[in-house]
């Protein structure tokens, strides 16, 4: 079987970046989201690499063995992007296929429209591409959703990661299971008085796709960093909002590719937006659903997504 190797590479952005990789071939950047990390792209880095190209799965900033600073300021997704376009050059490449998932799908999409001459392909998964709103995002969301929305909850300081670096392992395992296609799915809508893992009910057995090894593997990779730089990016919400004025409406131009779960009620509740995606990524090659899978696309459904993501780095 394909090895996965690790090191740490200096992004042209600054940060100290832990990466890894596997194979040899063009270079398939691989973006993790919330609550994850490098991880998360187990499946994908081995099949990638035997498929011919050389996957690169960092633990973006704050995550993990990257770790970050201490300001919650140096966390908005022009830093982000930064971060992306610089360790690509740092791998030294020119250009990249870029993939996000969760948090990572927005990172992947704004590093594809702000520097499209860095990216020869995008693939979004669970969180379509969204043009800019005409108001920030946060107050919106607490209009919609309420104070106890997650999103809205982590804008307070040091409560959410405390809540969350209480128990790790709880904190994993309920939120993989929670939202995954074998889950009751979660709003992460917080009760009066409770927690957003309030919402995740602790599992009495994992699901298939998920084992007690894995939860202890994300474990270990949290024990230096904890959630504070993770939460942090959720802090910058709003700033985003004011530092992308430049790209508001701008579309995504080189070749792009979305895959989400039907029981993914991120992917579900913008299906507005994946509707009418191609209007602002005018070269879309497809939209992928996968039936019954949830929110942790690439580790609940890794043979289907390996199988699209293949086909689609090798149609460009």
């Amino acid at each position: 079987m394909t090895e996965i190797t690790h090191r740490f590479v200096e992004s042209q952005s600054g940060l100290r970046m832990h990466v890894a990789e596997a194979g040899e071939g063009p270079l398939v950047l691989l973006l993790h989201g919330f609550p994850e990390c490098w991880y998360s792209w187990r499946h994908q880095l081995t099949a990638l690499a035997e498929a011919g190209f050389h996957a690169v799965a960092p633990d973006q900033r704050g995550y993990a063995r990257t770790g970050g600073p201490a300001d919650p300021g140096l966390y908005s997704i022009l830093h982000l992007v930064g971060d992306a376009v610089g360790l690509i050059e740092a791998l030294g490449e020119g250009r990249a296929v870029v993939v996000g998932h969760d948090w990572g799908a927005p990172v992947a999409w704004h590093t594809t429209q702000m520097r499209p001459d860095r990216v020869r392909g995008v693939v979004g998964m669970s969180v379509p591409h969204r043009p800019r709103s005409s108001k920030p995002p946060v107050a919106s969301m607490r209009r919609m959703f309420g104070d106890g929305f997650y999103m809205v909850r982590f804008q307070e300081p040091d409560a959410p990661e405390a809540e969350f670096d209480r128990d790790r392992a709880a904190a994993f395992r309920r939120m993989l299971y929670a939202a995954s296609g074998d889950g009751p799915g979660t709003a992460l809508i917080a009760p009066e008085g409770g927690g957003v893992l309030d919402t995740c009910p602790d599992p009495e057995k994992l699901p298939g796709w998920l084992t007690d090894d894995d939860i202890a593997a994300y474990v270990a990779e949290y024990a230096d960093s904890g959630f504070t730089g993770p939460i942090n990016w959720y802090r910058n919400l709003d700033r985003n909002w004011e530092l992308t004025a430049a790209w508001h409406r701008a579309q995504i131009s080189p070749p792009a590719l979305y895959i989400a779960g039907d029981r993914d009620l991120v992917a579900t509740g913008a299906a507005h937006a994946v509707e009418h995606l191609a209007d602002f990524v005018p070269n879309l090659r497809g939209t992928v659903w996968l039936p019954g899978c949830g929110h942790w696309t690439q580790q609940e459904r890794p043979a289907e997504v390996n199988e699209a993501l293949v086909g689609f780095l090798r149609g460009l």
